[in-house]
Order: structure tokens, then C-alpha cells, then sequence
């Protein structure tokens, strides 16, 4: 399985992009601080972005991982979730 060369770019109009490292496609994930909130962070908005970024790259494996246990056989039925 190849491995994606992912980076993080700080565009400097309060945007922070994931994209691939060797392609102009479009970004794989967006992040859009406010004016407000980039005054806040200060130097620091790339850094939350990355945590950002971390923390739903780990929420997604942790679904995926879910749903792989549900379907094995014998498991027990899942109850159903809730989203607040």
C-alpha cells in the first residue's frame, strides 16, 4: 500500500490546508479561523490546526475500527449512537 506525503500549509489569509505534498488538487481538509480567533492564537493557529488535524485522523481510525468490530462474527449488536 503506497504511503500519501501529506503536508500542512498555513495560506496566510486565516486558512490552513492538508493537502498532498506533490499534487494541486484540491485540499483534503480546510481549516478557516476567524479574524477574532487568529488575534487570540497569535503565532499559534498552525499548531491548533495540526492538533485539529491529529485529533480527527485519530477519530476516524477509532470509527473505522469500530465498524471493523461490528462486523465480526458474534459480536454483539451495537447500540445505537448519539451526536450531540
Amino acid at each position: 500500500m503506497p504511503t500519501a506525503l501529506l503536508e500542512i500549509v498555513d495560506l496566510g489569509d486565516g486558512e490552513i490546508v492538508l493537502q498532498h505534498a506533490e499534487d494541486d488538487s484540491e485540499p483534503l481538509v480546510r481549516i478557516r479561523f476567524s479574524e477574532e480567533s487568529r488575534m487570540y492564537l497569535s503565532e499559534n493557529s498552525l499548531e491548533v490546526a495540526k492538533a485539529m488535524i491529529q485529533a480527527g485522523i485519530q477519530a476516524a481510525s477509532n470509527l473505522v475500527e469500530e465498524e471493523d468490530a461490528e462486523l465480526e462474527p458474534g459480536a454483539p449488536d451495537a447500540a445505537p449512537r448519539v451526536l450531540h
